[in-house]
């Protein structure tokens, strides 16, 4: 299994990046997430989540094309 996406960026993004390609605080996407209104994270350690990049980049790109 590939850690990358098409060989150039990873697969996952830490709670940080996501925060950063949405504009939104951590805290309000793990909520978000709890509430069903953003991606799931994905627990890869004890106390460590991540963030399917493909998921996050598709709920912005959904959020784009829900405008008029």
């Amino acid at each position: 299994m590939s850690h990358t996406d098409n060989g150039q960026r990873p697969r996952l993004m830490s709670p940080k990046e996501a925060s950063q390609a949405t504009t939104m605080s951590r805290v309000l996407l793990s909520l978000m997430a709890k509430e069903g209104k953003f991606p799931q994270p994905v627990q890869i350690g004890v106390k460590r989540q991540a963030y399917v990049r493909a998921e996050v980049e598709g709920w912005i790109e959904e959020k784009i094309s829900a405008r008029d």
